[in-house]
This record gives C-alpha cells, structure tokens and sequence, in this order.
C-alpha cells in the first residue's frame, strides 16, 4: 500500500514538473509570437515611428538619453507653443520616455550600440511579450494555467491591442497595457494569499503604471469597487484588507510624486471612490474585530457604536469632498473623465476632445476588428467565472463590464477591453476544451476503464480554495491515522468507492462522442478563423505608418511620402527660428523631425491658443495675416488630399476648427459655413467657407492639375476655382500635393499721404516744415 503511494506520488510528481517546463516552453514561444507578428511594419516599410504622439516621445527621449535625467525634469521647450513655451518635466507621463531610455543604457552598456531610434521602435513589441506573460499570470491566478496559457496566446495576437503596439508605435500605451495587466494580476495575488509581499509589488507596480498613462484612473476606480462588491456580498476578508490598504496609502504617496500627476493624487474627483472605499473597508474590519472578541451582546452595543462613528466620519469626509467638487467648474473630474460618464459633454462643451478621432463611439464593426471572435466568447467566460465564483473570477467579470461600457463611449479604450476580453475568452476555451476532451476520454475503448485526475495544464482553483483543500486532507488523514475498531471495515469501504463515485460523477458531464469531436473541431475552426484575422490586422490594417502612406493600383505599389519630402522641406529651406503655423495635429512632427518652433501642437492644453489657429484658419485672407503675423508666424502648413484622394486632410477636419474657433471668438459661426446644414466646397459653398484662409491655400492653383478642379475625397468640383493669394504666397508643394506650405509675405510699407492746402498761411507754413522733415532720412 505503502509503495503503491509512492510510486503514485512519484507519477504525480514528474507529470507536474513536465508539465511546468511544457508551460514555460509554450509561454516562450507565446512571448515569441507577440514580438513577430508586430514586425510586419519594419519588414513591409522601414523602422520608423508612426503616427503623431510618438514623434515627441522619441525627441523627448533623445533629449533623456542626451542631457540626462536632471535636465529632463527641467526641461523648458521653447520650440513648442510659442510664445508661451511647455515645461517638459512637469507636463509628460515620463514611464514611456524612462523604460526605453533605461533600455538603450543598457544595451549601450553591453556593447550592443543601438540607436535611440532603434530602441524606441522596438519597444512595444517587447512590451506586449511581457504583457502576454502578465495575462498568463492572471488568469492562472483565476482559473487555471490551461485558461492562463490560452488567454495569453490570445493577448499576443488580439488587433485591438495590436494596433497600438505595432513596431514603430513608441505611444504610452505600449508599456501601460503591461503595467494595467500586472497590477491587477499583484491586486489578485494579494488577493489569493494574503501576502504584505505582494501588496507591496503591487503598489509599486500601480506608481509604475502612474507613471505611464493617465489611464491609471480606471485602476484606482475599478479596484475600490470590486473591494465594495466583495464587502456588500459578504466575502470581506483579512486577505481583502491587505490587498487594498496598502495600495491605497502607498500608492496614492507614490503617485504624488509624478510631476504631472502631484497633488492631483489627492485633489481630483477620479480619485475619491478609492478614499470613500477606504474608510468603509476600516469601519468593516473593525467590526469584524470587535465581534471576535465580544459577547453577542456587547457586540450590538458596539456595533451600533462603530457605525454611528463610521457613518459621522463618512458624513465629515464626503462633506468636504463635494465642498471641494463644488470650487471646481468641472466639479473635479477632468474633461475626458467627464466625456466618459456624459458622451454628450465633449460634443457641448469641450469640442477640442470631441475633434479627436479616437475619442468618438466606436461602430459595431469595431468590435468584430478589434476583438473578432472573442466577442462570442466572452459570454462563455463569464458564465464559466460564475462555477464557482470567487474574488478572483469576480474581479474579472466587473472587469469586463467596466471596459465594455467605456470602450462603447470612446473608441480608444478598446485597448484596455482587450486583455478582459482574452482572458475571459481563455477561460471559455480552456473550460471548454476540458469538458469535450474528457468526454471523448471517457467514451473511448482504451481510456474508458481507468480515469485520472486532470494534469497539471488544467484547470485548477485559486490559491484560496487550495489552501482550504489542504486543510480538508490534512484533517481527514489525521482522523485516518486513529481509526477506531468499528470504523475500519466502514472506512475501507468509503476508500475503495471514492474512484467509483469520482468516476460516476464525471461521467455526469460527458457529452456524447460525437458532439464532443463535432465541438473541438468547430473550437479549433474557430481559433484558426482568429489567428487568420489577427495576422491579416497586422500586416495590413496596422502595419502601415501614418507618416508614409501606400495605395494600391493598377499601376501597382504607389508610396507616398509626402510629409517626410515637407518637414525635409522646411528643415533644409527656413530659418531655424522660424515659425511655422498649422492645425494642432501636426506639432509634434514638425518639432521633431523639421526641428522648428510651432504654435500649437498635440498637447492641447491650451485651448485658447488652439481656438486662435482655428479662428485664423477660418477668417478671410486679411484678417488670417493679421492674426499668424502677430504670432510671429513666418510659415503655415497644411495638409490637402484632393488630388490622391486623402481623406484626413484639414478641409476635412475644418469644421472642427471653426468650432473650437466659434467658442473661444462669438464672431466665429458655424452656420457661416454651412449650406441649408451641408459642408459644401462646391458651387454651392456659402461665401465665408469660399473666402476663409483654409480653402484658398487648400485649393490655390488646384485646378491646373486638371482643368476641373475635381475634388477626389468629396467627389465634387470645387467652387472657387481661378483666385490670387494676396497676403501669403506658395513656399513648397509636394509631389503628390499631400502638404502645402505658404510663405506670409511682408507688410507694405505705409506711405504718407500728401498735404493738404490749408487755408491759412500759419497752417501752409506748419505743414510745410512737416514734409521738409518727413523728406529726410532719419538715420544721417
């Protein structure tokens, strides 16, 4: 009896272990896959960095990796929004900027000598490697490491989180999703084991993700309320003390030392559910206390004490809270904050955060793109969570229904549904696949007579219900080991129908065979229909750089670099303190890559001078010269897709700024530039919209391209066809005429009008001595 256990525990032993390198092999090869199928980008066009945010982490970086930490933090940029300027330092999530510039010091160090270019566009591939372990390591802690192993090959390929991790995209979101994924993987942990260790990395872990994205907010939201889920539901526990506690105070001091974040930490609305949570989850554990060492009696009295102490302090607290939301006009949320819990108020009140692509409602095309099939799987999970439920799987199941509603607000947080959606898509997979396996186990010749316990790449409970488990053995063999004389035929029996009733009770949930074969080859159907997908996404859909356009034609391959040929354009051909004029959008390009002082750029935290170019851009020619020239602008820059047909072009973005213009300036009106409610470049434009400074340098000599002046993106002929420019005049237009630049021409110089014949002799005789004297040169 005695070997037979040994030899069994030996099996269990060495199938562990085989099973444990098997899982970090798989995990390696996960980490592997989420590196290359971001690749396409550099292998189909260049390493270059994309998009429009990226170009200023990669010149702040530089300057990181040039002057060093100290002058990073004191950096004031004087080429960015003059004449006001930006301190670097105090107004940049610098996690991005320190993580790469970490990891080229490194590699410097190693002798590997790799550009900072280099080391920026590779970033977030590596990253996504680390967040698909991070995923990994979460959903084990929920439901196994078979839905672990699942979720995280799932991760490595989901478009949502691809097309924000592409090589080339250096964007905070390339090392936050990790730090998001981790943090809450450390809150779990904690959460499972009670560990002050694991409280403490998840701190930590939390000012990580502080650093890197303002996104932290959804971390300190949702986590106080799965804590008074947990409390209202009655699973409170010293374990959910210690995961949250420490958290708060140590990860709210950490916080505050984020120069853009500070007192914020302490200050703004998005914060307060963590501190009103906070004081709740102490009122309860003293409670709990109390009734552990009172009579019944005395516990009533005590209670009724607490909670009237409790709820004066919440009343005190809550009292100062909503005086200090009442001093704020924004009631202390910031506006996207408030664009996600009202859709509506960016719209109405803050158009610049309504311009931004990103933050519109996604279609509900977006989701079959960005999250494909796992959309049908999440509803699997989800039920799967709830047999049997515990802290972990309903930290995962709030997560998912927080991610689904903000991602349905705003497009751009697709990426943080994406990790709930594979992980509760790995769960439904793996459940699945054990159920349809173990029937066919059961049902076959072969396999049917002797059935064993899962292996080690199954599904298993948290480290909460093993550690119950292994309380429930522990005191069952030490009752076997004094059996009474009575109880030994009784107990012998109950050990020798233990495999029949485990037997019988699995034979419960086995489907019939052919179900089962017919399931798993739809299942795996299923995934190959993903990964078909998810590759596809990547090398066509995401891959492309922003900076450096292709079309596909008859003709073949046409590349069109159109803004590179520009931003070379004025680096090689204007002054270095020269300053050029363009819509927000294209700042951080211009800074980084034509190296030259521009007055708006992608920071937008100046609505007003936004509202200035906007109000330029949408005045006629005079009053446009008036408003740059008082800016110093010596250039001004913008993009036109008529010709190849170019969608994001700024006449398609105009009525944007007239819309920030007209909030800022009341003599800005929308309706001005409307048509019985129509945007018309057409004969039928009004004439403010054919007059303002936006059309004329969009279209000017437009129609010698063709003869017609035909507009390729709005599909019409355009209105005013044949006009001068009278106060700018064309610098550089390129090869595809992508992106124009103008020249503001100088003022005129003011000539004094003749004299006019006075009457009497003494006003002649003035007069005449004013022009003798304006007649000569003031210089001799």
């Amino acid at each position: 009896m005695a070997a037979t256990e040994t030899s069994s525990s030996s099996t269990s032993t060495v199938r562990n272990a085989f099973g444990n390198v098997l899982s970090c092999f798989i995990l390696l090869l996960i980490g592997v896959l989420a590196f290359s199928i971001r690749l396409f980008s550099v292998i189909k066009y260049e390493s270059v960095i994309h998009e429009f945010d990226p170009y200023f982490n990669y010149r702040v970086t530089q300057f990181l990796t040039k002057s060093g930490i100290y002058d990073f933090w004191n950096w004031f940029d004087d080429r960015t929004w003059y004449p006001l300027g930006r301190v670097i330092g105090g107004t940049v999530y610098p996690g991005l900027t320190l993580t790469a510039g970490t990891l080229w010091w490194l590699l410097n160090s190693l002798n590997i000598p790799l550009s900072v270019e280099t080391v920026c566009v590779f970033t977030a591939p590596v990253f996504s490697a680390f967040a698909s372990w991070a995923t990994y390591l979460l959903t084990k802690e929920v439901k196994g490491a078979g839905a672990g192993l699942t979720a995280a090959a799932l991760l490595a390929m989901v478009p949502s989180y691809i097309s924000r991790s592409v090589a080339g995209s250096y964007d905070n979101e390339a090392v936050a999703i990790f730090a998001l994924i981790f943090t809450f993987y450390l809150y779990i942990k904690t959460l499972n084991t009670g560990s002050l260790f694991y409280a403490t990395l998840n701190a930590i872990s939390y000012f990580y993700m502080v650093c890197s994205w303002g996104g932290y907010t959804f971390i300190i939201n949702i986590i106080p309320m799965h804590v008074l889920l947990c409390i209202v539901t009655g699973r409170y526990s010293s374990r959910l003390y210690i995961a949250y506690a420490p958290l708060v105070v140590l990860g709210t001091l950490l916080a505050a030392l984020v120069p853009v974040v500070g007192f914020n930490a302490v200050l703004t609305s998005e914060h307060f559910a963590s501190f009103l949570v906070f004081i709740i989850i102490h009122v309860v554990a003293v409670v709990y206390y109390i009734k552990g060492i009172l009579s019944p009696k005395m516990f009533k009295v005590a209670v009724t004490l607490v909670i009237t102490v409790g709820l004066a302090v919440c009343c005190a607290v809550v009292g100062v809270l909503i005086a200090l939301v009442a001093s704020s006009p924004t009631k202390g949320w910031s506006g996207r904050s408030l664009s996600l819990l009202d859709p509506t108020y960016a719209s109405k009140y803050i158009p610049i955060i309504a311009s931004v692509s990103e933050h519109q409602p996604p279609t509900w095309p977006s989701y079959f793109m960005d999250i494909n099939v796992l959309a049908f799987l999440v509803p699997a999970g989800i039920i799967a969570c709830f047999s049997p439920l515990s802290d972990a799987s309903s930290f995962v199941v709030l997560y998912i229904v927080m991610s689904v509603y903000f991602s349905g607000v705003m497009v751009r947080l697709m990426l943080v549904l994406a990790p709930a959606a594979c992980i509760l898509s790995g769960i439904a997979l793996s459940q699945s696949f054990d159920v349809f396996t173990r029937s066919i186990k059961f049902q076959l010749p072969g396999l049917s007579e002797e059935p064993q316990a899962d292996s080690g790449v199954t599904n298993s409970n948290n480290a909460v219900s093993e550690t119950d488990s292994a309380k429930t053995v522990k005191s069952e063999d030490t009752v076997r080991e004094r059996p009474s004389r009575k109880n030994k035929k009784k107990e012998k029996e109950t050990v020798e129908k233990a495999p029949v009733k485990s037997k019988a009770k699995k034979r419960l949930l086995a489907l019939p065979l052919e179900a089962s074969v017919l399931a798993l080859f739809l299942l795996v159907l299923l995934g190959a229909f993903y990964v078909v997908h998810c590759v596809w996404a990547a090398a066509e859909a995401y891959s492309a750089p922003s900076i450096v356009l292709t079309s596909h034609t008859r003709d073949g391959l046409h590349v069109f670099d159109d803004f590179r040929e520009a931003y070379a354009w004025l680096s090689h051909n204007t002054d270095v303190d020269d300053k050029v004029a363009s819509w927000w959008d294209y700042g951080y390009q211009t800074t980084a890559m034509a190296n030259r002082t521009v007055i708006v750029d992608n920071n937008t935290w100046n609505n007003t001078h936004i509202a200035t170019v906007g109000t330029a851009m949408s005045s006629p020619e005079k009053a446009a010269w008036e408003i740059f020239n008082s800016l110093d602008v010596k250039y001004v820059l913008v993009v036109f897709g008529g010709l190849v047909g170019y969608p994001s072009d700024d006449i398609n973005k105009f009525l944007w700024m007239v819309r920030i213009g007209g909030g800022v300036f009341p003599h800005i009106k929308e309706p001005d530039y409307l048509r019985d409610g129509q945007y018309r470049i057409d004969n039928q434009a009004t004439p403010t919209m054919l007059n303002s400074l936006m059309y004329k340098l969009s279209y000017y000599r437009f129609v010698d391209t063709d003869g017609k002046g035909y507009d390729r993106v709005r599909q019409t002929e355009i209105g005013k066809k044949y006009f001068k420019l009278t106060h700018f005049e064309e610098a550089f237009t390129t090869h595809h005429w992508m992106v124009r630049i103008y020249k503001l021409k100088a003022p005129k110089n003011r000539h004094r009008g003749k004299t006019k014949k006075s009457k009497s002799k003494a006003s002649s005789t003035t007069s005449s001595k004013r022009s003798v004297t304006s007649n000569k040169n003031p210089w001799h």
